[in-house]
């Protein structure tokens, strides 16, 4: 059966089965396992979907958790006998009938460089040097429409910045007539400094429309309109509260769960209640319909909320409108608006090019479209498409050619960022998506470490240490973690053993970049389009990588765009893993690592265990209890059915052959074993070492 259609399986198996199961009962009925009891006493085995699997416990559960995240499933509740069983949603049913879900594979159909292009290459000579013939082939091409599909380290921006130099200099295109446009201030300064001395507009999509909005004001507004930045989001929020006679503590006890409260400062979760806030009303901006009232829609736990949140935003909006007030997304929609009401205002550009590609949404789709240039060439990266959850849609950048049948797909294969080690361990983490596999520029060592731990204190503590002992200069250091939280608690730890360090979360508004001398904690989402020499990734669990944290129920209610959350939480961890140049550490803590580390990947990181620096003491003594401690590994993993590195890695038992441990307050200071590990394989380690004394 094919892999991306196992989850149907899952779903039948459900919809089989005589009455609602929970995970474990379904593990047992898809991998055929006769000896549990409810499949004997309910005849289980009968049904169609009785051993259709061949998976673990893990991979199944993360298959389950994947379609519960997607909404194929709901957990339902019975608290009188405190049951938590699976149920079939009508979304789940129409899945198993139409399967599509895992249907939006990427078909690339990449242009191949012919002897032609190897011609016109040598003709433009010097302004083409330093570039690999794809690179050469993106920046020549005559064609209307252009998709450059640029992998992670791939030089978009040297491709997206040389493009313009040559269509002003080899094919004397007035440079007013080109139009960049990107996604961030920072990338849009960095492409600003490359073409400086140029007349080209390199705009955000906000910069943009915010100019045009200034220059035709009196076409749409009956009052001079304010950009709302932080503070003003905060005080319409809070006058809306006071209009509602709402106390802002009663409204964060009304919107929050108890364990969200416990979890979060005061002032986060006034960030997190004003951010929610704008989303809604930017739902319904971007739908161009008034504010309605959901609350009907929601639970009977969260109509309170729901109800509250309704007449926050609805105040919010008639506010804004009186006090000409604009955020982001009026931005965008108010020019959308503009260009279909006054054609003779849309700007004339005979080429656009449009950055990260994979990250764009509807509203600015249509805008592009309005545009309508004659050329467009746009880049981007489908592996690195991770904002679907704030309303980007990959799909635009996967059916660039059904939209655009005559246009030219260009991929850039080419990774100049990382060694070839770490780009095979990328390639292996993304390969579900069929893309052609990046290569690296350059060789280099292999330095990729896994590491497993007790604890989160542990691990922590580990990666502060390694980070002392690095002979890397931290400001080329990055920590990366799934969440706020770990971020704080590592940022807690770095300060008490005085590692100097920044923090890049997701609720910053504004851009932190280390300065010398200090490590970069970060969500990954805040560091993506960054690079270090070394990546630590913390925290590689289950409940991270797909991470099990939930939006708001009313948000939800009301959620921009449906998009596959799993596979964007996939792409995510690869995102993670191709910012690392030349070392790349990943750690977990608890029982098993996520599902996205897949056996191919750990396969690649197990040949670096074998490939550690000898030992300290070379004495006789000292490989043979290594030789018997991998031994001894090799014979329980064969036993439990588990990879030997969730034992030990080869690290932690070279380390025990250095430190030579007499007592288990002893194995307690060596990495990698934790008081777990201490209890279940404590006696027969010191006896081993014993013995080779």
């Amino acid at each position: 059966m094919e892999k991306e259609l196992d989850y149907v399986y899952v779903l039948k198996a459900v919809e089989e089965l005589p009455f609602n199961v929970g995970k474990q009962l379904l593990f047992s009925v898809l991998t055929g396992r006769e000896s549990a009891e409810s499949v004997l006493k309910n005849k289980l085995h009968k049904l169609s979907c009785f051993g259709v699997f061949a998976y673990s416990k893990n991979e199944v559960y993360d298959m389950v958790d994947m379609l519960v995240q997607n909404k194929f499933l709901n957990h339902k509740m019975y608290p009188n006998k405190g049951w938590r069983v699976l149920e079939l949603t009508e979304k789940g049913r129409k899945e198993i009938k139409n399967p599509s879900f895992h249907k939006k594979q990427v078909k690339i159909k990449s242009t191949q460089i012919t002897d032609k292009d190897r011609q016109i290459f040598e003709l433009f000579g010097p302004a083409l040097k330093g570039l690999n013939n794809e690179q050469k082939k993106a920046l020549i091409s005559t064609n209307n429409k252009i998709l450059c599909i640029a992998g992670a380290g791939s030089g978009k921006t040297t491709v997206l910045t040389k493009r313009i130099k040559f269509l002003i200099h080899y094919r004397s295109v007035d440079p007013s007539k080109i139009l960049a446009i990107t996604f961030t201030r920072k990338a849009r300064q960095e492409m600003m400094k490359r073409l400086a001395g140029f007349n080209v507009r390199i705009e955000t999509f906000n910069s943009f429309c915010e100019r045009i909005l200034r220059e035709n004001e009196d076409l749409l507004y009956d009052k001079k309109q304010v950009v709302l930045d932080y503070k003003k989001r905060y005080k319409l929020v809070a006058l809306a509260l006071n209009n509602l006679n709402i106390e802002t503590s009663t409204a964060m006890d009304t919107y929050f769960s108890r364990g969200r409260k416990n979890s979060k400062t005061k002032e986060e979760l006034i960030s997190i209640f004003v951010h929610d806030c704008f989303f809604i009303r930017d739902y319904f901006k971007t739908k161009r319909k008034p504010i309605e009232d959901f609350s009907a829609d929601a639970s009977l736990k969260n109509k309170d909320s729901a109800r509250m949140m309704y007449k926050v935003c609805k105040f919010i909006d008639e506010k804004m409108k009186k006090q000409g007030l604009r955020d982001f997304s009026d931005q965008v929609v108010d020019t959308i608006n503009l260009f279909i009401k006054h054609k003779d205002k849309v700007p004339l550009f005979e080429h656009v090019l449009v950055d990260e590609y994979q990250d764009v949404n509807s509203m600015q789709v249509k805008l592009l479209e309005l545009l309508d240039p004659k050329n467009l060439f746009c880049v981007g990266d489908p592996r690195q498409s991770i904002f679907g959850w704030r309303g980007s849609d990959i799909g635009y950048i996967c059916d660039f050619d059904k939209k655009y049948p005559d246009c030219e797909i260009i991929s850039l294969t080419t990774n100049y960022r990382s060694n070839k080690h770490i780009v095979k361990l990328a390639n292996k983490a993304i390969k579900h998506m069929k893309l052609p596999d990046l290569k690296s520029s350059y060789d280099g060592k292999k330095n990729i470490e896994f590491h497993d731990f007790s604890t989160e204190d542990e691990e922590y503590s580990f990666i502060a240490e390694k980070i002392k002992k690095l002979n890397v200069p931290n400001h080329e250091i990055f920590v990366l973690a799934r969440t706020n939280r770990q971020l704080k608690e590592m940022s807690y730890l770095f300060s008490a053993r005085k590692i100097k360090h920044v923090v890049r979360s997701d609720e910053l508004r504004r851009l932190v970049l280390a300065r010398k001398g200090e490590v970069t904690l970060s969500t990954i989402h805040a560091i993506k389009g960054m690079e270090a020499e070394c990546v630590f990734i913390a925290g590689c669990t289950p409940s991270n990588f797909p991470c099990r944290a939930s939006e708001h129920p009313v948000v939800e209610l009301i959620k921009l765009e449906e998009y596959d959350k799993y596979d964007e939480e996939r792409r995510l961890f690869y995102v993670a893993l191709s910012r690392a140049k030349n070392h790349l550490v990943l750690s977990y803590s608890g029982k098993t690592p996520t599902y996205f580390l897949t056996k191919d990947i750990l396969s690649l990181m197990n040949e670096k265990q074998t490939r550690l620096a000898p030992l300290s003491s070379n004495s006789h003594n000292s490989q043979k209890l290594f030789s018997k401690l991998r031994r001894w590994r090799l014979e329980l993993s064969r036993e439990y059915d588990i990879a030997p590195y969730k034992i030990f890695t080869d690290k932690t038992l070279l380390e025990i052959c250095q430190a030579k441990p007499l007592t288990r307050m002893d194995l307690r200071s060596i990495n990698g074993v934790g008081p777990v590990k201490i209890n279940r394989y404590g006696s027969a380690i010191l006896e081993m070492v014993a013995n080779y004394e």
